[in-house]
């Protein structure tokens, strides 16, 4: 029942994206669609909290009337307790249903609608939830000409936007919280797909952020923390998150890193929405490597899909930073790919497990990158395992990706796995995509290391000695270096082939004899010889 609620609201609210972009592309479409549908969200929030705090009073939230003392007085009393509890505030005029009503009987909107957002965030203003909801709506320009030529035009787009979204009930007892954040985070994937080149942006494809959940999960069913550097919509969090809620625990803080700002409010409304409470989540905006928000934390789960290949400033100032003076050399200025493993390191708990997604240079590429790779595995030790994921699984590249599994304390400590899943995937029009049973082939790799039956290994899985990485393949790590691959070919029976040749000749023959027959009863020249 979940699930067919969950579907038919995923597939309502694409509809009325779908339907209503008009000229505008997916991309520039998403920041209104999802900014609405959280601000619904907010208001049925509050709508739901006011009417519990009444209900003893025997008053409706939107039937207080704001200009009588009395309606003052109550209005004071429940903003007290809301943003205590929720973080924001609206009054009942503020409400989504009250503005949608007001643009479908054709009054003018736009400017009510732009002060409302602005109310939602000055509400937390000097509140503990300021930070979480700063700037949350800039990305919403109801003044843009995108949204139309003329304001009526604009004003007409908002209000069906609007209606069409009011006839939804986000917050009824039947629909569970998580239906709600899986419907915008199916929102969030199907923009991204139209996207191009920008969804890598802020789209990690969902079971590879399953995969990366299950690797940083492993063993738990709790855990005090999870950090993603690169965050984006912050659909890595949330998959560890309910990675570990399967399993009856709880996450207890989650935190990120995100430089891109519209990205940065999708993942603060993406975590609201999934009823993490802003208490619980802290998301800060700025660029990870040069401006690290969290250095002096640690976390037991780090995670991460960070831009592959990346520039950054490589300067010299940071071979003192604590994230990078152990290893001496600092990634290429032109490959931040090791930059962003050692900040992860750094951030990682004696304790905790990481796993990121890079690019299959950063297993052989020398240079100051074989640097890092041998002071990674050598010194420190703490590469558990390589997997080789199949190529054009993400959307703008189809560059062939792996995903490096980080510990710093590792039961495993003499040996690193290497899995080739590069053939492990089901094939789309102009995509490819990990199925389940992908997923649990890799993960009983993972598992069972070792102890991997012999029939399932071979082809994919292999257990390889430090001794062996280090002196045989000076800390390249290309995984057919390991992962023996080679398909060789059948046999050839000569035999079978010459009496192949045999027969069609003998057939060749027969057809010249047939076709001089041909030609002498039609009397004409025999064809068989020119």
């Amino acid at each position: 029942m979940v699930e067919q609620h969950k579907k038919a609201l995923e597939k309502q609210l694409w509809n009325i994206a779908n339907t209503l972009r008009g000229n505008m592309s997916a991309d520039e479409f998403r920041d209104y669609i999802l900014g609405f549908i959280f601000y619904k969200y907010l208001s049925e929030r509050m709508d739901l909290y006011a009417d519990d705090l009444l209900k003893e009073d025997g008053i409706k939230f939107d039937a207080i009337d704001e200009s009588t003392d009395e309606g003052k007085e109550y209005l004071e009393a429940i903003k007290e307790e809301t943003i205590d509890h929720l973080g924001y505030f609206l009054k009942p005029n503020e409400l989504f249903h009250v503005l949608a009503q007001k643009g479908e009987s054709g009054e003018f909107i736009l400017e009510d609608l732009s002060e409302v957002l602005n109310h939602i965030e000055q509400s937390t203003m000097g509140t503990a939830a300021e930070d979480d909801f700063n700037g949350l709506f800039d990305d919403l320009d109801l003044t843009s000409n995108k949204l139309g030529k003329t304001e009526n035009a604009k004003n007409e787009l908002i209000s069906k936007v609007l209606t069409h979204l009011d006839d939804i009930d986000f917050l009824h007892h039947e629909t569970d919280i998580d239906v709600l954040g899986d419907a915008y985070e199916y929102l969030i994937g199907q923009f991204a797909s139209g996207a191009g080149k920008k969804a890598g942006e802020f789209y990690t494809p969902p079971m590879v952020s399953t995969l990366l959940a299950k690797l940083v999960t492993q063993g738990k069913d709790k855990l005090k923390s999870v950090y993603d550097p690169t965050c984006g919509s912050g659909s890595l969090l949330l998959k560890v998150s309910k990675e570990i809620k399967r399993k009856g625990g709880e996450v207890g803080g989650y935190f990120g890193q995100e430089s891109n700002p519209s990205t940065y409010n999708l993942a603060r409304m993406n975590m609201i929405l999934h009823g993490v409470h802003y208490r619980n989540f802290d998301i800060q905006q700025d660029d990870t490597l040069e401006q690290p928000h969290h250095v002096e934390k640690r976390f037991e789960a780090v995670v991460a899909n960070p831009p592959f290949s990346a520039d950054w400033s490589a300067s010299s100032g940071f071979l003192t930073d604590e994230r990078f003076q152990d290893y001496g050399k600092l990634a290429p200025k032109s490959k931040a790919d090791f930059a962003f493993v050692q900040h992860m390191v750094h951030q990682l708990d004696e304790s905790g497990t990481m796993a990121v997604v890079l690019p299959h240079g950063v297993l052989f590429r020398a240079g100051t990158e074989g640097h890092i790779r041998k002071h990674l595995i050598k010194d420190k030790n703490y590469l558990d395992a390589v997997i080789g994921l199949p190529a054009n699984i993400f959307y703008g590249t189809s560059i062939p990706t792996c995903i490096l599994v980080l510990k710093k304390n590792r039961e495993h400590s003499d040996n690193i796995l290497f899995v080739d899943a590069s053939q492990n995937c089901g094939k789309a029009t102009s995509q490819n995509y990990l199925r389940n049973e992908d997923l649990e082939v890799i993960l009983e790799a993972v598992n069972k290391r070792e102890l991997l039956e012999p029939e399932k290994a071979i082809k994919f899985a292999f257990v390889a000695s430090i001794k062996e990485i280090e002196e045989e393949n000076e800390f390249n790590l290309n995984i057919p270096r390991y992962v023996d691959t080679f398909e060789e070919d059948d046999d050839i029976d000569l035999k079978d082939i010459f009496s192949k040749i045999t027969l069609i000749k003998s057939n060749v023959k027969e057809i010249d004899i047939e076709l001089s027959e041909y030609c002498a009863d039609l009397n004409i020249p025999n064809l068989g010889d020119i």
